[in-house]
C-alpha cells in the first residue's frame, strides 16, 4: 500500500509557536488555505483511493480541496489526531516544546510508557494512528476486491491521510525501517508536507520520499522538488 501523510496547512496557533493539540482546534490562515488550495496540484500524480482527516478542524479544512478533486469523502478517525500536549497545551515557549517532541520521540525509540503530564503515553497515542492505518489497509484491500481492480492483484492502493506534525513525525519513526528519530528530529514538516510510503501494517514501511525528496535505503537525502507548502519551524502544531 502506498502512503501519503500530509500534515495540514498554516493555523493562527503555527504563527505562533504554540502547542495547539486540544479540539476541534483553529482554523487555517489565508496561507494555510493557499496551502491547500495546492494540495490537488501537487498530489495530481497519485491515484488516491481512501482520504482520511482527523478530528480537527485544521485537517478537514486542508482536506477539503482534495476531496472535491478527487471526489472522495473525508473519513474522519480521532486516531490521526495530533499528540496531546496535557499540560502543556497552548505554551509557545522553548522549554515546553523541547518537552513535548522528546517525549514523542521516546516513544519513536521504544520508551512507549512515558508521558507528558495530563497527555497520553506512546501505547496509546501509536496505537490509536496504527488503528487508523490497518483499517485504511483493509479497506483498500476490500474495495479492490469487490470492483476487481488492477489494485488487487498487485496488493497495492494509495491512502491519504491529513493529520499533525509531531504524529506523523512521531509515527514514521516508530514504523518506518529507513526512518529514524535522529532523521525525524532533523527535519520538521512543513505545512502541507507529505510523506510517502509503501509498505504494510504486516510487512512494515519505508518512507520514500519526505516532503518531495526521495529517501534512499539507507536514509540518504536527495535534492529533488519540495513541499506543496512554505515550512514553518517549530514542535508540530
Amino acid at each position: 500500500m502506498r502512503l501519503l501523510l500530509i500534515r495540514h496547512g498554516q493555523t493562527p496557533s503555527n504563527l505562533k509557536h504554540l502547542l495547539d493539540t486540544a479540539a476541534p482546534g483553529p482554523g487555517l490562515t489565508p496561507l494555510g488555505q493557499e496551502q491547500a488550495a495546492a494540495l490537488p496540484g501537487a498530489l495530481a500524480k497519485e491515484r488516491i483511493d481512501v482520504l482520511y482527516v482527523s478530528t480537527l478542524v485544521r485537517t478537514q479544512l486542508t482536506a477539503a480541496p482534495l476531496a472535491a478533486a478527487t471526489g472522495l469523502a473525508p473519513r474522519v478517525r480521532d486516531g490521526l489526531r495530533e499528540v496531546a500536549a496535557g499540560e502543556l497545551e497552548m505554551r509557545g515557549d522553548d522549554e515546553a516544546a523541547a518537552r513535548y517532541l522528546a517525549t514523542a520521540f521516546a516513544w519513536s525509540a521504544g520508551d512507549t510508557g512515558r508521558r507528558l503530564p495530563g497527555g497520553e503515553d506512546g501505547v496509546a497515542a501509536l496505537g490509536r494512528f496504527d488503528a487508523v492505518v490497518a483499517e485504511a489497509a483493509e479497506s483498500v484491500a476490500a474495495e479492490s476486491v469487490a470492483a476487481e481492480s488492477e489494485v488487487a492483484e498487485s496488493g497495492a492502493g494509495t491512502v491519504a491521510m491529513v493529520s499533525h506534525g509531531a504524529m506523523i513525525r512521531t509515527w514514521v519513526a516508530a514504523r518506518a525501517a529507513n526512518v529514524d528519530v535522529a532523521y525525524a528530529a532533523a527535519h520538521p514538516l512543513g505545512n502541507t508536507g507529505v510523506v510517502v510510503l509503501d509498505g504494510s501494517p504486516g510487512a512494515g514501511w519505508r518512507v520514500l520520499q519526505w516532503e518531495g525528496r526521495p529517501l534512499g535505503p539507507e536514509g540518504d537525502w536527495t535534492e529533488d522538488g519540495g513541499p506543496a507548502g512554505e515550512v514553518l519551524p517549530g514542535a508540530g502544531d
